[in-house]
């Protein structure tokens, strides 16, 4: 996994992904931006009819209203790079569908050149699988966002949660390529510890500011390097026990 990690973040800068790091990075801060300005029309739109409602009901403590509503006005700018960060996973993952089988084509080529290359998706099939996480996503961190007023114990939830449905989402893009959708799946659970921990690095990555916009690339190519370990004889044109040696 160490390894693999390594080489993964090696290839990030190397020529070939640059093209696609630029067009990534770009997409997810644009998706971030929308967010973000979502976000803020959310707040403001509570903050004024939720302080005009306590206005109209306070009476004598306009001033205590007053400190309250810039009390709040503060805590939703929070709020907003809270749920940035909160969704960037979600953002990713999404982001992810859209430049998996380049980034994928890229560390085979290079890495593999004794194996055939995998078949792209379908857009519509990979679209699809990256709508499915970022839903998934969403849905499950709500479920731990009580557990953040834990500290660490929340935190700790948080980063398993990330670990676990990205490397579903990236192990399933990088199988694709080569198996049926049901068969990347029952390669997945029968590798599942294995594809668990090597999503741990994706979790740290993706927890990292700015960095955490390149994602896809480190993510894909991490997976790549993995289903070709879990599965080195597919579509190979060298002897299965010389890839199994490299």
């Amino acid at each position: 996994m160490i390894t693999a990690a390594a080489r993964a973040l090696a290839q990030i800068l190397t020529p070939p992904f640059r093209s696609v790091l630029i067009r990534s990075v770009s997409a997810a801060a644009v998706l971030l931006i929308v967010v973000a300005i979502g976000l803020e029309r959310l707040f403001a739109w509570l903050l004024q009819d939720g302080s005009a409602w306590l206005q109209t009901s306070a009476g004598s403590y306009g001033g205590a209203i007053n400190v309250l509503h810039w009390t709040l006005s503060i805590l939703s700018s929070l709020g907003i790079i809270v749920g940035i960060i909160f969704l960037m996973p979600a953002v990713t993952a999404l982001i992810a569908s859209f430049f998996a089988d380049e980034i994928a084509e890229h560390v085979e080529r290079a890495d593999y050149p004794g194996q055939a290359v995998g078949t792209p998706l379908p857009v519509g099939r990979g679209i699809a699988e990256g709508l499915k996480t970022a839903g998934l996503s969403v849905l499950v961190y709500l479920c731990a966002l009580p557990f953040l007023l834990l500290a660490g114990f929340g935190a700790v939830i948080f980063f398993v949660a990330t670990a676990y449905l990205l490397s579903r989402e990236y192990f399933h893009l990088a199988a694709m390529r080569y198996h049926p959708p049901a068969e990347a799946k029952a390669l997945r659970k029968r590798h599942a510890g294995r594809v668990f921990l090597t999503g741990l690095p994706i979790a740290a990555f993706v927890s990292i500011p700015i960095v955490n916009l390149a994602t896809p690339l480190f993510a894909t190519a991490l997976m790549v390097h993995l289903h070709k370990r879990i599965s080195p004889a597919i579509g190979s044109r060298v002897p299965a026990e010389e890839l199994e040696a490299r």
